[in-house]
């Protein structure tokens, strides 16, 4: 007998106060886009009674309060508003920008580069190139304040994590597996190879917003130099510039 696979999306309780909706069972293109473009359709809803949404890999999460709006009521509204459209091929929200952050790769900044090149079937300065040239999504914040997990990588990129931790990774590490990218916004162990090193600041909490990059932004690590990034420390953004996305 043959389990059925579940059908996406789909409706969960989370809590006595929260409502999760899941596009699916595993990170891809459309399920990260319909979590994200979903959160900003329930944010321009304005359900009173709502608190707070927020997005992962493949999820909307909306916490309410249960004194003010009843759970049936909510998923109701939520049932309704995702039978409005095909959200797998939903346009991404307004207001994304598009990140281009100095990186250094390799060296003893980023030493683990020729490993993970090895495991991708390239020569350091391919991997480099690789890398550079990615233009990668942020996917969602998690793990440490204004932190993101950012994809996809082409496929030569889908290399295990490690199978010991690195003790620690500087702030603005740039580690990679599986496709991904994350930025650390602290230092950190991780079991993903640490393949670059920015300056950027991603939590910045006297800022009128503290939290630097938003789920659904774009992001290109340019390649930099050691000295230019040194340079660049003194910048709460680490040299990194955005343009806002039409």
């Amino acid at each position: 007998m043959t389990q059925s696979s579940p059908a996406f999306p789909m409706i969960r309780t989370g809590g006595v106060d929260g409502l999760l909706v899941s596009f699916g069972d595993k990170l891809s293109e459309p399920a990260n886009r319909a979590a994200l473009a979903f959160r900003a359709a329930v944010e321009a809803e304005g359900w009173e009674g709502v608190e707070e949404t927020s997005s992962t890999l493949v999820s909307c999460f909306v916490r309410f309060d249960p004194l003010h709006l009843a759970h049936d009521v909510l998923r109701s509204k939520v049932d309704t508003l995702l039978k409005r459209r095909n959200w797998f091929d939903a346009a991404l929200p307004e207001g994304r920008r598009f990140w281009r952050i100095p990186t250094v790769y390799g060296s003893d900044l980023a030493p683990q580069l020729a490993q993970a090149a090895t495991a991708a079937g390239m020569s350091e300065a391919e991997a480099e190139t690789s890398l550079s040239n990615a233009r990668v999504r942020v996917q969602a914040l998690g793990f440490s304040p204004g932190q993101p997990y950012l994809g996809e990588l082409p496929e030569a990129w889908d290399i295990p994590r490690q199978s010991q931790l690195t003790d620690r990774v500087s702030k603005g590490a740039l580690v990679v597996a599986i496709r991904q990218f994350v930025l650390f916004g602290v230092s950190a162990p991780t079991g993903w190879q640490h393949v670059g090193q920015t300056a950027i600041n991603l939590f910045q909490p006297e800022a009128d917003e503290p939290i630097l990059l938003r789920p659904g932004d774009e992001v290109q690590f340019i390649a930099t130099d050691a000295a230019s990034l040194n340079n660049m420390r003194s910048d709460p953004n680490g040299g990194a510039t955005y343009e806002t996305l039409k």
